[in-house]
């Protein structure tokens, strides 16, 4: 990327590395990517009128402000007052003080070419992760089949290696960092109610990337619950079902890991019909204490409150979502929340609502269910104690 000719004043470091810094793009390009962004959100461009210059553009109001960065003997000034040996000490400036500006900067808008470069470092860091985790997979010992399914970042289809069936997780385009976060993710798990990670396999130039995952011949349970219904489900199974995640669960909040995205949907069921958790594409490994305001898009219906109004994921913020799971289990697969529209749910739950039992489900398990939902996450169960009672009271059937 050049500046100013391809060359920065010698006593400066590499602003073009710089995540706000967008080199040659126009004022209409950069009016796109701000305009409707919070004030503050700011890029810095080359200027087109001025060779050798640059143009701060910062988000105010619904508009963008653009402001000229002069080069003055070796150094950077809006003002001509102040003066910076970079922009990065620009930066740093205006993000103390708008000194004169519409807003202080807040937000870097982040360059597409800083987004790639951060997807190629994190990808040879996760790459050789694996390589020492010894889960690389040959890409020509893996036969791949049908699409049997879609997952977080593109389809899944059936395969084998080394003559064992296994389920293959492709990628959309642009995804193979999150699809290699994944599976960083599931390389440390080991326990029989998780799906299980086979390895990681890729093409020789690295563009292809799958995710060999244990295959699951029973799909997912919420489809399972839906074909078969109550008639053809019995309740030691729903129970059975409702103590596998919790185990999985229990097992996950041991090692401070949060799922994110628990749900009947990403629950499968192996040939003996045992549940297993799957899908960590929104899974990472905090402090319970930590607040994450992740980038992912969260399902409102199965989401605590704190954690779609604060961003605040703890292991208590997964239990909100068990209990949603226990609704949908013991409903035989129905919608939560019916006959009342997404964006009014936490507005509801805020309110005191709580989902009525499904028809026949016993009271306990109601009960539990209710625990799940208290707006205060320290008032939660935690799994283990969820695990403890499934396993101790034989009035859940």
């Amino acid at each position: 990327m050049s500046i100013r000719n391809g060359a920065f004043p010698t006593s400066t470091v590499d602003d073009s590395k710089m995540p706000w810094f967008h080199g040659q793009i126009t004022r209409d390009q950069t009016e796109r990517l701000l305009r409707g962004r919070s004030d503050g959100t700011f890029l810095i461009r080359n200027s087109t009128n001025y060779p050798g210059d640059f143009t701060l553009c910062v988000a105010y109001k619904g508009k963008v402000e653009h402001y000229r960065i002069y080069l003055v003997k070796n150094q950077y000034t809006c003002d001509h007052e102040e003066l910076f040996d970079n922009l990065i000490q620009l930066v740093s400036h205006y993000k103390r003080d708008a000194d004169g500006l519409c807003h202080r900067l807040v937000t870097p808008q982040v360059s597409e070419a800083f987004r790639l470069q951060c997807e190629a470092a994190n990808r040879e860091e996760r790459l050789t992760e694996f390589e020492l985790a010894g889960v690389i997979i040959p890409r020509n010992e893996l036969q791949l089949g049908d699409v049997v399914g879609h997952g977080e970042f593109g389809d899944v289809l059936a395969g084998f290696y080394h003559s064992n069936r296994v389920a293959v997780k492709t990628l959309k385009n642009g995804l193979s960092s999150d699809l290699l976060n994944e599976a960083r993710i599931m390389i440390g798990l080991k326990h029989s109610n998780l799906v299980g990670l086979v390895g990681v396999a890729m093409d020789q130039t690295g563009s292809e990337v799958l995710m060999v995952i244990e295959y699951m011949a029973n799909g997912n349970l919420v489809d399972f619950l839906r074909s078969r219904g109550r008639h053809q489900v019995e309740k030691e199974q729903l129970l059975r079902f409702s103590t596998n995640v919790a185990d999985a669960m229990a097992y996950m909040e041991s090692r401070y890991l949060v799922h994110r995205d628990l749900a009947a949907r990403n629950v499968l069921l192996d040939v003996n019909y045992n549940a297993k958790i799957s899908d960590f594409g929104l899974a990472q490994k905090v402090d319970q204490k930590t607040v994450d305001r992740g980038r992912g898009k969260f399902p409102i219906k199965w989401t605590a409150p704190e954690a779609l109004r604060e961003g605040a994921f703890t292991n208590k913020s997964d239990v909100w979502s068990y209990g949603v799971l226990l609704w949908e289990i013991y409903s035989f697969g129905r919608v939560p929340y019916p006959r009342i529209p997404i964006q009014d749910v936490v507005r509801h739950i805020e309110r005191g609502y709580r989902m009525e039992p499904p028809e026949a489900c016993p009271t306990p398990m109601n009960d539990l269910m209710t625990e799940c939902w208290n707006l205060s996450p320290s008032e939660r169960p935690s799994f283990a104690m969820i695990v403890a009672r499934l396993k101790r009271h034989s009035d859940f059937n």
